[in-house]
């Protein structure tokens, strides 16, 4: 079931990135744009991902990143902007 009719996002799409570590409605708008066009959609994704509900929420609590992905490529940006300097 579709629940961004704007960007044409489903319910287990913003499962997935919940599961990817999105813990809030804006986390989810910044990995799919889910609830940037007309705000429709935003109840209904505060639902799907419940309160205090974050798969990734103990890995934050301990220091980890939400996100390793971006985490290691802006560590590699790092690396390589003092290698350029």
């Amino acid at each position: 079931m579709f629940v961004c009719s704007c960007f044409g996002i489903t319910e287990q799409q913003v499962k997935q990135h919940a599961e990817n570590g999105a813990c809030t409605p804006r986390q989810i708008a910044s990995a799919c744009k889910a609830g940037t066009d007309c705000g429709g959609c935003v109840r209904r994704i505060q639902a799907l991902l419940g309160r205090g509900a974050c798969p990734r929420r103990e890995l934050v609590d301990r220091g980890a990143p939400a996100f390793p992905q971006i985490a290691r490529t802006g560590a590699a940006l790092g690396e390589s902007e003092r290698r350029a300097a």
